[in-house]
């Protein structure tokens, strides 16, 4: 999955066309990941047909909260299934399948298997996290935060524990401001945030007129 700072900014890029409370859509879109701080399945809580698979079912979704689009906490969860569903279904195949190596900005090549592949650009661009801040201009103060519990039915995650996940979201930026030394370019993660943008954007418009 994308990390939850790409999520972020996936979030703030599509609310500059929405307007809508920044705090609750960014509550919403690092949401769906409080499944993994409980050692849940993530099956729930990113509408996946099984475990065997990390594409969400979009319209699952959609069949039950698409008339609750306007609320912020629920376009920010949309938002983060839509961006998994992009990540899996374009972006890590695209790197994962083009070959067995893998090429740093060192220019050094390693071989790897498609999981090594896969937990190498997972890991390097979480270190990438303060250059997504800096380069996005997010707003984390959510996160040093006590939240408020959004007022809505929703029945995927327990709403009463976003807490977890919002302390955790903390502890992950505070240890992003080591010193880090990442491998692969961010310009990549870029392009991926401004197709997020544009594909997402484009889906939500249909939706809301």
């Amino acid at each position: 999955m994308a990390s939850a700072v790409i999520h972020i900014a996936v979030a703030k890029e599509i609310n500059k066309d929405l307007k809508m409370n920044e705090k609750e859509l960014f509550l919403g879109t690092i949401a769906p990941d409080i499944s993994k701080q409980l050692g849940e399945s993530k099956v729930k809580s990113h509408f996946l047909p099984n475990d065997k698979t990390d594409l969400p079912i979009l319209d699952k979704f959609l069949d039950k909260y698409k008339n609750n689009l306007n609320n912020p906490f629920i376009m920010g969860y949309y938002i983060h299934l839509f961006t998994d569903y992009l990540w899996f279904k374009y972006f890590m195949p695209e790197i994962t399948n083009s070959s067995d190596y893998i090429e740093f900005l060192s220019g050094n090549k390693i071989k790897c298997t498609k999981e090594e592949i896969e937990k190498l650009i997972y890991n390097d661009y979480t270190n990438l996290n303060i250059s997504l801040i800096e380069e996005y201009d997010l707003d984390l103060s959510l996160f040093y935060e006590d939240i408020e519990i959004p007022n809505i039915k929703f029945d995927e995650i327990p709403l009463d524990k976003l807490q977890v996940i919002v302390d955790q979201m903390g502890i992950i930026i505070e240890n992003s401001k080591k010193e880090h030394t990442y491998s692969f370019n961010i310009d990549n993660v870029k392009q991926f945030i401004e197709l997020c943008k544009k594909i997402i954007s484009n889906d939500i418009e249909t939706r809301l007129n």
